[in-house]
C-alpha cells in the first residue's frame, strides 16, 4: 500500500454512518477485530447510547438513545489498512475529520461521552416553577391547560390545577406529560 499516511497510532475516531445503520456497522467492525489479520489495527466499535426516559400511553418507560444519530466510534491504529477497511464497510460514508485527514476523537471527550453512556439511571430534569401554566400533553387530561401548584424534583412529577366544571382540580402528572405554554 505504499507509504502510510497515518500515525498508526491508537486512537479513537468517529466515522459517519447512514442513518439507521449504525449498530449494523459496529457490529460489522467487531466481527473483524476478532479476527487475527486486524489483531492490534482494529479494537473496538461503539454506538454511543444513553438512557431517557419516555411517557407513552401515561406509563413512564425508560429507553436507549443514540446520542449522535450517524455515527459509530472506532479505536484503531490508524493505518492505510485499517483506514480502508473502516471505509468500505457496508453503511460507512466516511471517516469525520478536516479534509481527507481523519480527526481523532480527543481522550476528554471519549471520557465524557463513556461517562454518560455509563449513567444507570436517567436524571429526571424539571425547568418548570410553581405558578407556571402548562399544557398537558399526554393521558386522559391531555388538551387541558393548568397552572403547577407542587414539583417533586427528585421524582419528576408535578401537582397541576385544572381548571374543571367551574373549579380547581389537582391532577398528579410526570413532568413529562406537559409542555409550557
Amino acid at each position: 500500500m505504499g507509504v502510510n499516511r497515518y500515525n498508526g497510532k491508537r486512537a479513537w475516531y468517529a466515522i459517519s454512518t447512514y442513518s439507521g445503520f449504525e449498530d449494523k456497522v459496529a457490529d460489522s467492525i467487531n466481527q473483524r477485530t476478532s479476527s487475527i489479520e486486524f489483531a492490534g489495527k482494529i479494537f473496538e466499535a461503539i454506538v454511543p447510547k444513553e438512557k431517557q426516559i419516555e411517557i407513552k400511553n401515561g406509563k413512564r418507560k425508560v429507553v436507549e438513545r443514540k446520542i449522535f444519530q450517524g455515527y459509530v466510534l472506532v479505536e484503531t491504529a490508524l493505518s492505510d489498512e485499517s483506514w480502508y477497511i473502516i471505509r468500505n464497510t457496508p453503511g460507512v460514508t466516511g471517516f469525520v475529520g478536516n479534509g481527507t485527514q481523519p480527526t481523532p476523537v480527543s481522550d476528554k471527550e471519549i471520557a465524557k461521552i463513556k461517562k454518560r453512556m455509563g449513567v444507570e439511571d436517567p436524571k429526571y430534569s424539571v425547568s418548570l416553577e410553581v405558578g407556571e401554566t402548562v399544557n398537558i400533553t399526554d393521558g386522559p387530561f391531555k388538551g387541558f391547560d393548568g397552572s403547577v401548584a407542587e414539583i417533586d424534583k427528585t421524582k419528576g412529577k408535578l401537582k397541576v390545577m385544572v381548571n374543571m366544571f367551574g373549579r380547581e382540580t389537582p391532577v398528579e402528572l410526570d413532568a413529562l406529560q406537559v409542555k409550557k405554554l
